[in-house]
C-alpha cells in the first residue's frame, strides 16, 4: 500500500512566500487524517528586505530606529508661490506675443515696442478704474434723471426685506356703474369673477381676452338681488355665489347653475330644526381643503355647512350668541387655512370660532368686545401661518389677533373710514403684509389701498384710487397681482412687468379682433340648352315689384291709419262709443249701428214693414188692442199741451 500524502496547510509568514517543505512525514495509524499543528520544519521564513525597501515602510517595520522623514511647510509654501510666479509670467508672455502678432497682420508700418508684463497689468488695473468711475457716472445720471431706475433700486431693497408692493402698472376693467361688491380669482389665475349691487355678474377670462378688455360673460343669478360675496372652489369648477337672498347658488366655471340651497321655514323657531336659512345672506366661503363643503352665514343667527351634492338640507349648524345668551347675527365668516377651524364675526362685536372637528355646541375660541357693539364687522380672515386672524371692523379699524392669546388684540390700526359692508382685508403672499381699502369722505380725493406691516402694524405703502371708494381688494399668490374694486364700477389691477406672472399681462398685448362683414354673393350659371323646367328667368329690375308691394298695405307692413271720431276696424269707437254697440258688431250684425241719430225716428222707420207684414207681436193683440192713434206732431216746440195748460180765471 503506497504511503498517503499528507494534508498541509502552508503559513504566511512576516512579509514573506508561502513555502511548502517536500519532505515526507509519517503518520501514525491511529490519525487518519494526519497532524494539524504547527511544525517549523514545513515552513522557511524568506528575507523581505527588499520587498519592504520597494513598498516604502521599511521605517515601520523591524527596523524601528530608522529615523522619521520631517516636512518643513514653509518651505513648501514658497515654492509653490515661486511656481506660480514662473507661470504668470509665461502667460504673459505669450498673451503679448499673440497681441503683436495680430497688430503686425492688420497694422501698415512699424510695429511698437513690446510691452513688458508690469505695463500689461498697470493697464488692466487702469481699465478696471475707468470701468468702474464709468458705472458709477452712469449710477448717478440715472438716479437724478430717471425716477424709474430710483423706484426700481427702491423696489429691490423692499424685496429683499419682503415688502415689496407690484403696483408698477394698472389696468382697469369696467362692470359697470354701481359699486363692485364682490371679487374672486381661481386658484390657477385663469379666470376673474366680478359681482356688483346691480345684480350682474361678470365673468372674465384672462387668456381668452384681448386688449379690449371685455367679460367672455353676464349672468343674473339671483334676479334683482345685489351680489355681497362670490368665491371659487379650490379646484376652480364651481362657484359660490351671495346674494341678498336666504338661498345661497353654485354655478359651473361657465356661469351655468349647478345647485341652490333650500330655504328653511319661517315659523320654526328653532333654527337648528329647519332645513336652511330663513333670513337673507351675508357672507360664505368654500372649504379650503374639500371641495364639496362650503360655508354660508346669514342674518337668522345661524353659521351652516353644506355638500353640492345634497343641498336639500344643510350639514352642520353653528348658532352665534351674545353675551347675554340672545341671538347674534353673523356679518362674516371664513375657514382657517387648514379648515379645522370655523370663524365668525357678528354683529355685537364678538368673534366666534368652532372646531370642525367637534361637535358645534360650544365655541373654541371667543373674543368678545373685538369690535365697536352694534356695527358690522365687514370681513374676517386666518393668515398663512395659521396662528393669527385680522378683522375689518365697521368702526374704521383692522386688528390683528393671535388664536392662542385671544384676550387682547396684538395689533390695531385705526382711521380706516369705510362706506360700505363688504369691505374685506387681505394678508400678501409672505405673510408680512396686511392690506384693505378705505372710502374717501368730503374733501378728499377719493379712496386708498392701505398696506400695513404685520409685525408692527405701520403704512408701508398707499394706492390712491382717485373719485373712488375701495370696496374690495385680493393680492393673488400666483399673479402676485393686486385686485381692487371699486365703488364706480371699475376693477383695478395693478402688476409689476418683472415680478407679476400672467393674468393682466396676457390680454394687453392681444389686438382687438375684426369680424369681417360676412358678404354673400348669388352667383348665377348661364345654361342656354337647359330644359324649360329647368330654365331661370334672367334677373329683371326689382324696382317695379317694390313699388307694387309698397302699395300693399300687407306686404309693405302699413301702420295703422289715425281713426276718425266713429272709429273703425275694431279700434277704440267701433260701432258707436258704448259697450252695447261693441258687443253687437261682434255678435254678427254687418250693418253698423248709427246712435247720434233719433230714437224714434229708428223705430218709426220700420212701422210700414210691421203693419204690412205683422209676425211676433201684432197677431196676437189684433182684435183686443184698439188702433192705435199717434198724436200729430207739433212743430212749435214753444207751445204746450192743452192737457198742461194753465186754467183762466
Amino acid at each position: 500500500m503506497p504511503p498517503k500524502k499528507a494534508i498541509a496547510f502552508g503559513k504566511i509568514g512576516s512579509f514573506g512566500q508561502l513555502s511548502i517543505s517536500t519532505q515526507p512525514v509519517t503518520i501514525s495509524e491511529d490519525i487518519g487524517f494526519g497532524k494539524f499543528g504547527k511544525s517549523d520544519e514545513e515552513f522557511r521564513v524568506e528575507p523581505t528586505a527588499d520587498v519592504e525597501r520597494a513598498m516604502g515602510f521599511q521605517g515601520f517595520g523591524k527596523n524601528k530606529g530608522a529615523p522619521v522623514k520631517k516636512f518643513d511647510l514653509e518651505s513648501l509654501v514658497e515654492q509653490s508661490k515661486q511656481f506660480a510666479r514662473e507661470r504668470n509670467t509665461l502667460k504673459a508672455s505669450e498673451a503679448v506675443n499673440s497681441v503683436e502678432v495680430e497688430a503686425t497682420e492688420d497694422v501698415i508700418g512699424p510695429t511698437s515696442l513690446p510691452q513688458t508684463t508690469e505695463s500689461i497689468v498697470k493697464e488692466s488695473e487702469k481699465n478696471e478704474v475707468s470701468l468702474a468711475q464709468k458705472k458709477s457716472s452712469k449710477m448717478t445720471t440715472k438716479t437724478h434723471s430717471d425716477d424709474e431706475d430710483a423706484d426700481s433700486s427702491n423696489s429691490e431693497d423692499d424685496d429683499e426685506t419682503g415688502t415689496y408692493i407690484p403696483a408698477v402698472l394698472e389696468v382697469n376693467l369696467n362692470h359697470g356703474t354701481k359699486p363692485v361688491s364682490a371679487l374672486s380669482v381661481d386658484h390657477s389665475g385663469a379666470r376673474l369673477i366680478s359681482g356688483s349691487v346691480d345684480y350682474d355678474v361678470k365673468l372674465w377670462d384672462f387668456a381668452g381676452m384681448s386688449s379690449s378688455l371685455q367679460s367672455f360673460r353676464t349672468i343674473r343669478p339671483c334676479e334683482s338681488h345685489p351680489i355681497l360675496d362670490l368665491h371659487y372652489s379650490i379646484t376652480g369648477d364651481a362657484i359660490l355665489i351671495i346674494s341678498g337672498t336666504a338661498q345661497a347658488k353654485v354655478v359651473d366655471r361657465d356661469g351655468y347653475e349647478k345647485a341652490e340651497c333650500v330655504k328653511g321655514d319661517q315659523y320654526i323657531t328653532d333654527m337648528a330644526r329647519t332645513k336652511g336659512h330663513i333670513a337673507s345672506l351675508v357672507g360664505g366661503c368654500w372649504h379650503p381643503r374639500d371641495k364639496q363643503e362650503f360655508l354660508t352665514c346669514s342674518q337668522d343667527g345661524t353659521c351652516r355647512i353644506w355638500n353640492v351634492e345634497d343641498v336639500k338640507q344643510h350639514k352642520g349648524i353653528m348658532k352665534s350668541r351674545s353675551q347675554n345668551g340672545l341671538r347674534a347675527a353673523p356679518t362674516s365668516c371664513t375657514y382657517s387655512r387648514d379648515g379645522n377651524l370655523i370663524a365668525c364675526a357678528c354683529n355685537d362685536g364678538s368673534i366666534q370660532m368652532w372646531d370642525h372637528r367637534k361637535m358645534f355646541v360650544n365655541t373654541s375660541v371667543l373674543i368678545r368686545n373685538a369690535h365697536q357693539s352694534g356695527t358690522e364687522t365687514s370681513s374676517i380672515v386666518f393668515a398663512y401661518d395659521g396662528r393669527n386672524v385680522a378683522t375689518r371692523g365697521g368702526d374704521s379699524t383692522l386688528k390683528l389677533w393671535d388664536i392662542r392669546q385671544p384676550k387682547s388684540p396684538v395689533h390695531m390700526a385705526g382711521d380706516l373710514f369705510s362706506r360700505f359692508s363688504m369691505t374685506n382685508c387681505a394678508f400678501s403672499p409672505n405673510d408680512r403684509l396686511l392690506l384693505t381699502g378705505t372710502s374717501f369722505q368730503k374733501g378728499e380725493s377719493g379712496g386708498k389701498v392701505v398696506f400695513l406691516d404685520r409685525t408692527t402694524f405701520e403704512r408701508v405703502h398707499e394706492i390712491d384710487v382717485p373719485k373712488a371708494h375701495v370696496v374690495r381688494a385680493l393680492w393673488h399668490p400666483k399673479l402676485n397681482q393686486i385686485i381692487v374694486g371699486a365703488g364706480d364700477g371699475n376693477i383695478h389691477l395693478y402688476y409689476d412687468a418683472a415680478k407679476s406672472h400672467n393674468g393682466a399681462k396676457l390680454c394687453l398685448g392681444k389686438q382687438k379682433k375684426i369680424r369681417p362683414h360676412e358678404m354673400m354673393s348669388t352667383v348665377r350659371v348661364i345654361t342656354p340648352h337647359a330644359l324649360p323646367m329647368f330654365r331661370e328667368d334672367k334677373p329683371r329690375s326689382t324696382r317695379r315689384a317694390m313699388e307694387k308691394a309698397r302699395k300693399d298695405p300687407l306686404l309693405s307692413k302699413q301702420p295703422d291709419l289715425p281713426i276718425g271720431n266713429k272709429g273703425s276696424g275694431g279700434r277704440v269707437a267701433t260701432s258707436g262709443s258704448t259697450l252695447s254697440s261693441y258687443i253687437v258688431r261682434n255678435l254678427g250684425i254687418a250693418s253698423r249701428i248709427e246712435d247720434e241719430g233719433n230714437p224714434r225716428e229708428a223705430i218709426l222707420r220700420h212701422a210700414s214693414a210691421a203693419a204690412a207684414n205683422p209676425y211676433w207681436v201684432s197677431p196676437a193683440y189684433s182684435k183686443t188692442q184698439p188702433k192705435p192713434i199717434w198724436a200729430p206732431e207739433n212743430n212749435d216746440g214753444d207751445e204746450e199741451p192743452d192737457a198742461k195748460k194753465g186754467k183762466l180765471n
